[in-house]
């Protein structure tokens, strides 16, 4: 399974990641790359915990882009 991730810089340095598919579902690391391997071990909890629920995943349906505007 594939979900999408966003990366935030933390204030406190780092950076840290949000799962929008899956709420409440985030992690954190030093680098970009400690980081995304965090968030996939989060991930996989989490399912884990749903699955253990009982509770179909959601499916990822976000589509990102960026846009570059003149400013």
């Amino acid at each position: 399974m594939e979900y999408s991730v966003v990366v935030h810089e933390a204030e406190e340095g780092g950076y840290w990641i949000e799962v929008p598919a899956l709420p409440e579902c985030y992690s954190q690391g030093e680098s970009i790359d400690e980081c995304l391997a965090n968030a996939r071990e989060a991930i996989g909890l989490f399912l884990e915990a749903l699955q253990e629920e009982g509770t179909p995943f959601p499916k990822d349906e976000e589509v990102v882009f960026k846009v570059q505007v003149a400013a």
